[in-house]
């Protein structure tokens, strides 16, 4: 008996996680997976409506499954003096967050209370509204102000080409419009903690999903001021200590481990082979004792932009030590030429 109970609770976790993905097709899914018939998945696709964590939609030959919201809640914050991201996750969003492990309510408080942080001190914005999404598999937070824009915002105070640009310094990380007050890790660290967090503002946006390492996205949609979401399994085993430790070395546990996705130094067809856009890459790199240069979707770079970062400025900063990852034949052969120059 214990057995069929243990096989039922696999069989009904495994439409949770995959329910998302498959609503229309789920039963199938489930009865290939198990080999077990249609009929038997729908008896535990009937108990997980009745436990609401399912809601069932359609009529019964296209019936459709949807992970059931647990808590759903929207705050609307006026921008004022007292405004506190510790007493808004304290008094709202933990009490709705609900009972998780421990290693869950960490994420959630070091990533929400660092992006409301955020929409306080840079946003200029009038009123801050947060959404927050719960199902039996996950939790989504998401917080929007009606400000200038982040992306806009680093444009301008750090005196870049472009809202583009700003990205590229983003994923690099340490990067702030006020180090007097803060570090520029929130950020870096968060969108690294989460299975999967966005930015969307002015024409940006960017997005990282855990496990597919720097695969930040770009695309020209419009929005006023900055959206940010963010997404976690109420079950994962990720915990603030591993993520930090991985961009860390040495004896001092600082932050000094990064990884540059070079394709954001790319505009539309162009492509890298000036010292420009070698500097422009290279540009607060010297912050970092261990920079790890991602060349995934970069064909080809030509012999100057090699020599810039991997010759000229490997001389300059000897302390620093530089990878390339990800790289095709040819950019791995420049790579590799520029070095040898640097070595003879």
């Amino acid at each position: 008996m214990k057995k069929v109970k243990t096989r039922g609770e696999g069989i009904r976790h495994f439409i949770l996680q995959h329910v998302e993905k498959h609503p229309d097709k789920i039963a199938v899914v489930t009865a290939e997976k198990f080999g077990i018939s249609r009929q038997a998945v729908y008896k535990h696709l009937k108990r997980l409506v009745d436990e609401k964590s399912l809601v069932a939609q359609g009529s019964t030959r296209n019936r459709g499954y949807h992970l059931h919201p647990q808590v759903e809640q929207r705050y609307v914050y006026e921008l004022r003096p007292g405004l506190a991201e510790d007493i808004v996750w304290r008094e709202d969003i933990f009490p709705n967050i609900g009972k998780m492990p421990e290693n869950v309510v960490d994420i959630w408080r070091y990533g929400f209370t660092e992006m409301f942080n955020n929409a306080i001190d840079h946003s200029e914005a009038k009123h801050i509204v947060v959404r927050l999404k719960k199902t039996a598999v996950s939790t989504q937070v998401g917080i929007y102000d009606n400000g200038v824009g982040i992306f806009k915002k680093i444009q301008n105070e750090l005196g870049l080409l472009d809202e583009k640009h700003s990205v590229l310094e983003l994923a690099k990380g340490k990067l702030t419009t006020d180090p007097e007050n803060h570090s520029g890790e929130g950020i870096f660290f968060t969108s690294r903690m989460f299975d999967g967090f966005d930015i969307l503002s002015g024409g940006v946006y960017f997005t990282h999903k855990f496990g597919e390492k720097e695969d930040w996205i770009l695309n020209g949609r419009k929005s006023s001021g900055t959206f940010v979401w963010m997404k976690l399994n109420n079950h994962t085993s990720r915990t603030t200590k591993k993520i930090l430790n991985e961009y860390t070395s040495g004896d001092d546990f600082g932050f000094n481990k990064t990884v540059v996705p070079v394709r954001l130094a790319l505009y539309g067809d162009d492509k890298l082979v000036s010292r420009s856009q070698a500097k422009r890459l290279l540009s607060r790199i010297d912050r970092f004792k261990v920079v790890i240069f991602d060349f995934q979707g970069v064909e080809t770079i030509g012999q100057a932009f090699a020599d810039e970062v991997f010759r000229v400025f490997s001389v300059k900063h000897p302390e620093i030590e530089l990878y390339a990852i990800k790289t095709s034949t040819a950019v791995k052969a420049m790579i590799q030429r520029a070095r040898s120059v640097h070595s003879a």
